[in-house]
Protein backbone atom coordinates (compact mmCIF):
# COMPACT_ATOMS: atom_id res chain seq x y z
CA UNK A 1 0.00 0.00 0.00
CA UNK A 2 1.04 3.73 -0.79
CA UNK A 3 0.68 5.81 2.05
CA UNK A 4 0.78 9.75 1.68
CA UNK A 5 1.81 11.85 5.05
CA UNK A 6 1.41 15.12 5.58
CA UNK A 7 5.16 15.44 7.20
CA UNK A 8 4.84 18.48 9.32
CA UNK A 9 1.35 18.04 10.13
CA UNK A 10 1.87 14.46 11.35
CA UNK A 11 5.63 15.82 13.32
CA UNK A 12 3.68 18.38 15.34
CA UNK A 13 0.60 15.84 16.44
CA UNK A 14 3.68 14.13 18.44
CA UNK A 15 4.98 15.10 21.57
CA UNK A 16 8.07 13.18 20.64
CA UNK A 17 8.83 13.73 17.02
CA UNK A 18 7.27 17.93 18.08
CA UNK A 19 10.25 18.28 20.50
CA UNK A 20 12.71 16.77 17.75
CA UNK A 21 11.17 19.74 15.62
CA UNK A 22 12.09 22.23 18.07
CA UNK A 23 15.71 20.93 17.67
CA UNK A 24 15.53 21.97 14.18
CA UNK A 25 13.76 21.09 11.68
CA UNK A 26 15.75 18.50 10.23
CA UNK A 27 15.93 16.95 13.32
CA UNK A 28 12.17 16.19 13.20
CA UNK A 29 12.10 15.41 9.54
CA UNK A 30 14.69 12.68 10.23
CA UNK A 31 12.83 11.51 13.63
CA UNK A 32 9.53 11.19 11.32
CA UNK A 33 11.58 9.42 8.60
CA UNK A 34 12.96 6.93 11.14
CA UNK A 35 9.65 6.29 12.39
CA UNK A 36 8.24 5.54 8.90
CA UNK A 37 10.92 3.60 7.76
CA UNK A 38 10.70 1.34 10.41
CA UNK A 39 7.11 1.14 9.58
CA UNK A 40 8.23 0.59 6.26
CA UNK A 41 10.33 -2.03 7.12
CA UNK A 42 7.53 -4.22 9.17
CA UNK A 43 4.76 -3.90 6.68
CA UNK A 44 6.45 -3.76 3.27
CA UNK A 45 4.60 -0.29 2.65
CA UNK A 46 5.76 2.62 0.99
CA UNK A 47 5.65 5.87 2.25
CA UNK A 48 6.15 9.42 0.63
CA UNK A 49 6.63 12.01 3.19
CA UNK A 50 5.50 15.79 1.76
CA UNK A 51 6.86 19.05 3.43
CA UNK A 52 6.77 22.64 2.99
CA UNK A 53 10.11 23.69 0.66
CA UNK A 54 11.03 26.98 0.69
CA UNK A 55 12.41 27.48 -3.05
CA UNK A 56 12.35 24.86 -5.86
CA UNK A 57 11.25 21.87 -4.00
CA UNK A 58 12.30 18.21 -5.34
CA UNK A 59 12.84 15.00 -3.68
CA UNK A 60 14.85 12.73 -1.63
CA UNK A 61 15.10 9.30 0.21
CA UNK A 62 14.26 9.27 4.11
CA UNK A 63 15.24 6.07 4.63
CA UNK A 64 14.25 1.98 3.59
CA UNK A 65 10.45 2.36 1.96
CA UNK A 66 10.13 6.01 2.43
CA UNK A 67 10.32 8.97 -0.17
CA UNK A 68 10.32 12.91 0.93
CA UNK A 69 8.94 15.37 -1.37
CA UNK A 70 9.31 19.13 -0.90
CA UNK A 71 7.03 21.34 -2.07
CA UNK A 72 8.15 24.45 -4.45
CA UNK A 73 8.09 28.05 -3.62
CA UNK A 74 4.61 28.39 -5.65
CA UNK A 75 2.54 25.71 -4.08
CA UNK A 76 2.02 24.08 -0.46
CA UNK A 77 2.27 20.93 0.24
CA UNK A 78 -1.48 20.41 0.92
CA UNK A 79 -1.33 20.97 -3.08
CA UNK A 80 1.06 18.30 -3.80
CA UNK A 81 -0.75 15.86 -1.68
CA UNK A 82 -4.03 17.01 -3.36
CA UNK A 83 -2.04 15.66 -6.68
CA UNK A 84 -0.60 12.91 -5.94
CA UNK A 85 -3.52 11.50 -3.79
CA UNK A 86 -4.78 8.60 -6.01
CA UNK A 87 -7.31 5.12 -5.67
CA UNK A 88 -5.89 2.66 -3.58
CA UNK A 89 -3.46 4.97 -1.75
CA UNK A 90 -3.77 6.28 1.83
CA UNK A 91 -3.13 9.91 2.82
CA UNK A 92 -2.47 11.01 6.36
CA UNK A 93 -3.11 14.63 7.59
CA UNK A 94 -5.27 16.07 9.85
CA UNK A 95 -6.30 18.95 7.32
CA UNK A 96 -10.20 18.64 6.57
CA UNK A 97 -9.41 20.18 3.32
CA UNK A 98 -5.98 17.33 2.03
CA UNK A 99 -8.40 14.88 3.75
CA UNK A 100 -11.55 15.98 1.41
CA UNK A 101 -9.11 16.00 -1.35
CA UNK A 102 -8.00 12.69 -1.40
CA UNK A 103 -11.78 10.92 -0.62
CA UNK A 104 -12.43 12.89 -3.97
CA UNK A 105 -9.93 11.20 -5.56
CA UNK A 106 -10.38 7.81 -4.48
CA UNK A 107 -7.84 7.76 -1.49
CA UNK A 108 -8.27 6.48 1.72
CA UNK A 109 -7.86 9.35 4.49
CA UNK A 110 -6.66 9.06 7.74
CA UNK A 111 -6.24 11.36 10.56
CA UNK A 112 -2.85 12.48 11.77
CA UNK A 113 -3.89 11.27 15.03
CA UNK A 114 -5.55 8.11 14.44
CA UNK A 115 -2.07 6.84 12.36
CA UNK A 116 0.31 7.80 15.02
CA UNK A 117 -1.72 5.73 17.27
CA UNK A 118 -1.45 2.49 15.31
CA UNK A 119 1.98 3.17 15.08
CA UNK A 120 2.81 3.97 18.47
CA UNK A 121 0.90 0.81 19.69
CA UNK A 122 1.80 -1.49 16.81
CA UNK A 123 1.72 -5.11 17.68
CA UNK A 124 0.22 -4.62 20.88
CA UNK A 125 -3.63 -5.75 22.12
CA UNK A 126 -6.31 -2.93 21.11
CA UNK A 127 -8.68 -1.22 23.19
CA UNK A 128 -12.79 -1.91 22.70
CA UNK A 129 -13.56 1.26 20.34
CA UNK A 130 -16.16 2.41 22.64
CA UNK A 131 -16.69 2.48 26.14
CA UNK A 132 -18.94 0.27 27.47
CA UNK A 133 -20.22 2.82 30.16
CA UNK A 134 -20.69 4.92 27.52
CA UNK A 135 -24.85 5.63 27.30
CA UNK A 136 -25.33 8.31 25.51
CA UNK A 137 -27.44 7.53 22.63
CA UNK A 138 -26.17 7.54 18.57
CA UNK A 139 -27.93 9.77 16.18
CA UNK A 140 -30.74 8.03 13.79
CA UNK A 141 -29.45 6.97 10.71
CA UNK A 142 -29.77 4.42 7.85
CA UNK A 143 -28.52 1.05 7.76
CA UNK A 144 -27.17 -1.51 10.22
CA UNK A 145 -26.39 0.57 13.35
CA UNK A 146 -23.17 -1.22 14.35
CA UNK A 147 -21.35 -0.94 11.19
CA UNK A 148 -18.96 2.02 10.35
CA UNK A 149 -19.52 4.31 7.66
CA UNK A 150 -18.01 2.97 4.37
CA UNK A 151 -15.29 5.89 4.75
CA UNK A 152 -14.35 4.92 8.59
CA UNK A 153 -14.41 0.96 7.41
CA UNK A 154 -11.82 1.90 4.60
CA UNK A 155 -9.16 3.98 6.98
CA UNK A 156 -9.48 1.25 9.74
CA UNK A 157 -8.37 -1.55 7.20
CA UNK A 158 -5.57 0.72 6.24
CA UNK A 159 -4.50 1.23 9.54
CA UNK A 160 -4.82 -2.81 10.27
CA UNK A 161 -1.68 -3.05 8.07
CA UNK A 162 0.41 -1.05 10.22
CA UNK A 163 0.17 -3.88 13.03
CA UNK A 164 1.16 -6.88 10.98
CA UNK A 165 4.96 -6.11 11.79
CA UNK A 166 4.60 -5.83 15.58
CA UNK A 167 5.22 -2.49 18.04
CA UNK A 168 7.29 0.12 16.31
Amino acid sequence: MRWLVDGYNVIRRDPELAARERESLQAGRDALCRLLSTAARLSGDRFTVVFDGDRGGGSASGGEGVRVIFSSGRETADRVLARQATAGGTVVSNDREVRGSATRAGAIAVTADDFLARLRNAGRPHAPAKDEDDDTPAPPKKGNPRRLPKKKRAAARALRRLDRGGAI
